[in-house]
């Protein structure tokens, strides 16, 4: 109990210190780029973020005790805000799956089914069909949701559209193609789930056999050995940071460990496939609790922190949301890691604004890269409403005291 009451006051020191040092991170922190820029105002007209000059002040309601009060007082605050900011233009873009996939987590954790019902308007709206027809992930990752809701209500019409998708890629995976399907590593988040939730639903192996052939194609191409994590795409192999060290993106490294987080569940435990992949998570969540600031976050470029002053909160909840799921599932060492999830919770709530806004997110990019501390889009909090609800599981498990 001494161990956990320190562990709490030091979660609590990180809160307070973080608060206080992010009225101060806009005179230290690089300014978006001119391309960055043209990225940021194409999101904000499309509704999926902004960037304003003053957020207003950082919330003072919220705790970083890892009591399921306190998590769901953080995810309802977030989740309220962003359900009323983005519900009248909700889309089928991977920015916004990743933000629904957040939404059915905030709904199960918080039992309200607000968020889950306003998902249910989502598949209505378009006729429960993925994004394309192209053997695209980021088109498929709507799929996640729809899947998830046919678990819940058993209608087949929630899945037909991506059965009959996912279906045809299988018939034409050996068609020539200029690439492979999950060329880029956020792919491993936003395809990979579908499947593995329509080979559970179906009991068809094949969905399984086509994600242990496209996931180790994406290794193999982007997985360094040696430093444990994953280039973005085959254009940053031989990149760099300012200081000569491999670039790895944050988000990218974090999409691909809640993809493990998002596929391991509907992975049977006595496929003698399955090891592989927990044995490449836990080697990824190794190395990634080795870079961890003291503020408990990430920052956007992984090995270069020092240049990267504002951590990055959507690559943060996304590393928070896998580790979490690998204690709560045994996969990972609690005592190792349950402090590193602690500080990272409590560095997201330090960035979370008094009307529910989480700020320091990233604009849509492939590569580290410079934001304000007020720019929020919806697949950061997407993410930080999956690590929340992970971290609730946590927190009511009978091994957490």
């Amino acid at each position: 109990m001494r161990v956990r009451s320190c562990l709490k006051c030091v979660a609590g020191c990180i809160l307070s210190i973080a608060i206080f040092s992010a009225s101060t991170l806009h005179a230290q922190q690089h300014l978006p780029a001119p391309e960055e820029q043209k990225r940021i105002d194409e999101a904000i007209a499309n509704h999926i973020g902004d960037v304003p000059d003053d957020a207003g002040p950082l919330a003072k309601d919220l705790s970083p005790r890892l009591t399921p009060k306190a998590i769901e007082t953080a995810i309802r605050k977030v989740a309220d805000w962003e359900l009323q900011r983005s519900q009248p233009y909700f889309g089928n873009e991977w920015t916004w799956s990743v933000l629904y996939t957040g939404f059915m987590a905030a709904s199960s954790a918080t039992g309200d089914s607000k968020y889950s019902d306003a998902m249910l308007e989502v598949g209505k709206k378009f006729n429960w069909q993925l994004r394309s027809h192209l053997p695209n992930a980021d088109d498929q990752s709507i799929g996640q949701t729809y899947t998830e809701l046919y678990m819940q209500k058993h209608d087949p019409e929630m899945i037909a559209g991506t059965r009959t998708e996912l279906n045809d890629l299988i018939a034409h995976e050996n068609d020539p193609a200029p690439r492979i399907p999950w060329w880029w590593c956020d792919a491993l988040f936003m395809g990979p789930p579908v499947w593995a939730r329509m080979n559970a639903i179906t009991q068809e192996g094949k969905y399984l056999g086509y994600i242990d052939r496209e996931w180790w194609k994406t290794s193999n191409l982007l997985y360094d050995p040696q430093e444990h994590l994953y280039f973005r795409d085959a254009t940053y192999l031989n990149k760099t940071e300012p200081n000569g060290k491999k670039m790895f993106w944050s988000r990218g490294n974090g999409w691909v460990l809640a993809g493990f987080a998002r596929l391991l569940p509907y992975f049977p435990k006595n496929d003698p496939r399955r090891e592989k992949y927990v044995q490449q998570y836990r080697e990824m969540a190794a190395k990634l609790i080795t870079l961890q600031g003291s503020d408990g976050l990430w920052r956007s470029g992984l090995l270069d922190a020092d240049y990267y002053v504002l951590p990055e909160n959507s690559g943060s909840a996304l590393i928070a949301y896998g580790l979490a799921f690998g204690v709560n599932e045994g996969i990972l060492d609690r005592k190792t890691y349950t402090p590193v999830i602690e500080r990272a919770w409590a560095g997201l709530l330090s960035h979370v604004y008094a009307d529910g806004r989480l700020g320091c997110i990233q604009q849509v990019g492939a590569a580290p890269s410079f934001y304000k501390p007020t720019s929020s889009f919806i697949f950061g909090v997407g993410g930080f409403l999956l690590a929340g609800s992970e971290i609730d599981r946590m927190a009511k498990s009978p091994k957490h005291t």
